[in-house]
């Protein structure tokens, strides 16, 4: 449409100071989310080292690189950030679990995915999310245990569906909620005892440990 002849001219977008001005130490909005993330590794990192209450705001500023001041841009206290820890290491795990749900495989080879899925999170370099969750979620409130608790179950419900499926076959005979929280506890302690390079790798300590689950050779 031709713009009339009264119309003001659209003048260029330049930006001003005050357009442009940040409240003074706050990290540039392009920042802000890299710098978030920072934080939260390197605290799922400390948590996991040092035990989260012997970890400090001094400690997680200093890891990431920043002052401690603007810390608190991004978490108000350290259980904020514990919650931050545990729910990013949840999210990514039930994502990962969903696509393989999601492919319709047969039962044993589902829990094989689900079971190898489960030590990547645990085992691989740099995963310390689900390790301080299973070590340390009791330190959060109430309500912040409530939302990681339904998290949980959305996981767990994945794994009562292939297990499901597994009893149909005839692959698992006789699951019972005693099983499975044995399955679950010999696959989480394995963060105490694996080392990379320790003569077995990921796959197949998965390989073996379906063997163990299901009692029965593939």
């Amino acid at each position: 449409m031709p713009k009339s002849r009264h119309s003001k001219p659209t003048k260029p977008a330049v930006a001003t100071e005050a357009t442009t001005r940040r409240k003074r130490g706050r990290p540039a909005q392009d920042a802000n989310e890299g710098l978030r993330r920072e934080l939260i590794e390197q605290s799922a990192r400390l948590f996991r080292e040092k035990g989260y209450g012997n970890t400090t705001v001094r400690d997680i500023a200093a890891a990431a690189g920043v002052h401690a001041g603007s810390w608190f841009y991004y978490f108000k206290t350290k259980q904020d950030i514990l919650q931050a820890v545990i729910e990013h290491g949840l999210t990514v795990a039930l994502a990962d679990i969903e696509a393989i749900a999601a492919d319709s495989l047969p039962p044993r080879e589902a829990l094989r995915q689900l079971v190898r899925a489960h030590l990547y999170t645990l085992l691989a370099p740099n995963q310390d999310f689900i390790p301080v969750m299973l070590y340390e979620w009791r330190s959060l409130d109430t309500s912040a245990q409530a939302h990681i608790i339904a998290l949980k179950d959305r996981y767990e419900a994945i794994w009562a569906r292939v297990i499901e499926r597994l009893h149909a076959s005839g692959e698992w005979a006789q699951p019972t909620r005693v099983d499975r929280l044995l399955m679950f506890g010999a696959l989480n302690w394995t963060a105490q005892w694996y080392q990379e390079g320790a003569g077995i790798s990921i796959d197949a300590l998965a390989d073996q440990a379906v063997r163990f689950i299901l009692r029965t050779p593939s």
